[in-house]
């Protein structure tokens, strides 16, 4: 069995697989203005862009992996890169929309297919003990996405336009492409995920209250976290450039927060976070007009939140050990369709 050591260029290379995407799927965000503007659209045609793909994911999870279940999953990573290069560059040359929208459409295929394979790779790349901080790195690719990804991109698209930051994305997916080619091993087909396992699971009680609890978790997430900023500055007070960097330090709290779950028992961490992000939530409006409260709140809300996705995925491999892929596909569907 692998140590950590030697296994990390490979449970890296699936972080950095996953940074790409994230990055990709939430890029829009800081570019909707710009891209509208390009393509003569209202605001709600251009924010498409950014549900498209959670929706497109939660059905290409199961049906993905169901279709490709025989495949070396190490073939089928490689191959998703560069169906994302594809898309980012797509996106850098789209001549209307409707290439945008193409483009948005295969990202959402290659979230969900490559979350549902890479994100419970941790357990074949290296040994039983160490697969709770491996696990943890390969998440860290979510509030990266947040904190590094998104922030460069969108001032790259403010410096020199918004098709050069999705060119810049596409060169970066095939350089992750690279990487998985040279450090991931061979990594055939185990349990083979089928309709009919992937309907055995939902059977399961443990299974379908992790997939509840994850979509109440995110959803609730997403339904506040939107309106972070708008708060910031109208009920806060905040800056443009503050709000920045209070987002920043959001952002390396979660990351934070993604590592201290890594170490915790499962349910100590999964029940805490929950509790922490309602709790965060609530106190916002009441208490967030003061800056130092509401960078403290979002501290903990970053803290809390970031111990989530490491906590889902771990709940569903524990609840069906006997298949571990299928039960990613399920968080995957489950972490999804939030959207």
């Amino acid at each position: 069995m692998p140590t950590l050591t030697r296994s990390m260029p490979a449970v890296l290379a699936v972080m950095m697989g996953i940074f790409s995407i994230v990055t990709t799927e939430i890029l829009p965000i800081g570019l909707l203005t710009p891209i509208g503007v390009t393509f003569g659209i209202s605001p709600g045609t251009a924010g498409l862009m950014m549900t498209m793909p959670g929706l497109l994911a939660a059905v290409a999870a199961p049906a993905v992996t169901v279709a490709t279940g025989r495949l070396d999953r190490r073939v089928m990573l490689c191959a998703l890169l560069l169906v994302l290069a594809a898309a980012d560059f797509l996106a850098a040359i789209a001549p209307a929309y409707w290439a945008m929208t193409v483009s948005r459409v295969l990202v959402g295929l290659v979230i969900g297919a490559f979350w549902s394979i890479g994100s419970g790779l941790a357990s074949r790349l290296v040994s039983p003990d160490r697969v709770g901080t491996a696990t943890a790195v390969i998440f860290s690719a979510v509030p990266l996405g947040s904190v590094l990804g998104v922030p460069a991109g969108t001032l790259l698209g403010d410096l020199v336009g918004w098709r050069v930051a999705f060119a810049v994305m596409g060169v970066l997916s095939l350089a992750v492409f690279a990487a998985l080619m040279l450090v991931l091993p061979p990594l055939p087909a185990e349990h083979v995920t089928s309709l009919t396992v992937l309907r055995d699971l939902l059977q399961e009680p443990r299974v379908r209250r992790g997939l509840i609890v994850t979509f109440l978790i995110v959803l609730a997430h997403f339904g506040t976290y939107t309106y972070v900023t708008p708060f910031l500055r109208q009920v806060t007070g905040v800056s443009p450039a503050l709000i920045t960097v209070f987002l920043l330090v959001y952002g390396i709290a979660g990351i934070a927060g993604n590592f201290i779950a890594g170490g915790l028992r499962l349910r100590v961490a999964f029940t805490g976070s929950a509790c922490l992000l309602a709790a965060t939530t609530l106190l916002l409006p009441v208490l967030g007009g003061l800056d130092l409260v509401a960078l403290l709140l979002l501290v903990t809300w970053g803290l809390a939140y970031g111990a989530v996705p490491v906590c889902s995925q771990t709940w569903f491999a524990k609840a069906a050990p006997q298949a571990p892929e299928a039960a990613t596909v399920l968080f995957t569907s489950s972490f999804q369709a939030r959207s």
